[in-house]
């Protein structure tokens, strides 16, 4: 698998991934019916560096890396990532995740923050858990699954 800067060519392929997502409305806290260019532009904008996770030449899985605050909290970053439904359960997530921390090790980050993960999507926690991420606070009730109601959501950080 590689993992590479996302381009312009790849908005397709990055769309494929994060569209059915987002239309789930299970994970990310994202207006579920935002248009394909909304959400491009949500996902490869210019506050952050975007990356796809390669396998033979197609785009299995996605992430973003930004800035977590402006000014003094620039120090600690801020990702998202994404794994096509036909790569689940094949390890893409953590190897992105993987090559997000060396990433912002990279790029001086100090610290790397989960602001929103739904407390419902147990793959992601346990997940971030394992990676070495550990939970910091929750949110009561802050998201609304479209089938399991009112959730919590845990914000949930990594020293660098």
């Amino acid at each position: 698998m590689l993992i590479r800067r996302a381009e312009a060519v790849d908005a397709a392929g990055i769309a494929a991934i994060i569209l059915p997502t987002i239309r789930e409305g299970t994970t990310y806290a994202l207006d579920t019916n935002m248009s394909e260019a909304d959400a491009l532009a949500y996902w490869m904008g210019p506050d952050r560096e975007t990356f796809v996770a390669e396998e033979d030449g197609v785009i299995v899985g996605t992430y973003f890396i930004r800035p977590n605050q402006a000014g003094g909290g620039r120090h600690v970053c801020n990702c998202g990532y994404m794994t096509s439904a036909a790569a689940l359960g094949r390890g893409i997530a953590r190897r992105m995740c993987a090559h997000s921390l060396e990433h912002a090790r990279v790029r001086g980050y100090r610290a790397m923050q989960f602001n929103f993960v739904v407390s419902t999507n147990t793959r992601a926690v346990k997940l971030w858990q394992a990676l070495g991420f550990d939970i910091v606070g929750r949110l009561p009730l802050a998201f609304r699954h479209p089938t399991a109601g009112d959730v919590d959501a845990l914000v949930m950080y990594q020293q660098l």
